[in-house]
């Protein structure tokens, strides 16, 4: 009976986040209802609100979803990484990027940053927190792991290497939340052409 109510409250689950993120799409995160998305998921208020303390919650629940999804697709290069540091580090972070619209416009990703900036020590903030510092440490893994295998060198500082690749990715990343007419294929080209100054220098 608990397997079947686990069952329930996931399909619950899934169906606000579903209306959600496609309503935070239409009318954007600040002209969505919690009385809207309650009505599309099929639940009632109260629902959401069992789940939910606000729509910035729910808002951060489409992040984690996010974030776990490639965070679960990058295990596989850092298990087994291509023989070239340029592009393990073009596969790891082509898959964070080319997946980073799938469920958040570039409005959400705004709000997102927003609410983790104004209030960095609610829920929402440490989990935001929390997201980036999980994408960090599995950058990390993957220049221990070409370490490891003798493509990068074995006398640097290998989790500070990961961080700096973390931290200009991230902010690239913000540059092209900013602007609506910036495209995924030119974000991406863009940094693979900064890490190539950096795989010059820690490749063996």
């Amino acid at each position: 009976m608990s397997g079947l109510r686990e069952r329930q409250k996931a399909d619950r689950h899934r169906r606000i986040i579903d209306a959600a993120t496609s309503l935070f799409r239409e009318a954007g995160y600040e002209g969505a209802k919690i009385e809207t998305i309650a009505a599309q998921a099929e639940v009632s208020i109260g629902t959401i609100y069992n789940y939910y303390q606000n729509k910035g919650d729910i808002l951060g629940a489409i992040v984690s979803m996010e974030v776990n999804e490639v965070l679960n697709a990058g295990r596989g290069v850092v298990a087994n990484p291509p023989a070239n540091v340029g592009d393990a580090l073009d596969t790891l972070i082509g898959i964070y990027i080319e997946h980073s619209l799938n469920y958040l416009s570039k409005e959400m990703w705004r709000q997102a940053m927003a609410i983790s900036t104004q209030l960095p020590d609610s829920p929402f903030g440490q989990t935001y927190t929390a997201l980036d510092r999980a994408l960090t440490e599995q950058i990390r893994a993957l220049i221990a792991r070409l370490q490891q295998i003798g493509l990068v060198r074995s006398d640097l500082d290998g989790p500070a290497v990961g961080e700096l690749i973390f931290n200009n990715m991230n902010m690239m990343f913000i540059e092209f939340v900013k602007r609506d007419e910036a495209r995924i294929p030119e974000l991406r080209a863009a940094i693979r052409r900064q890490n190539r100054i950096l795989v010059a220098a820690i490749g063996v």
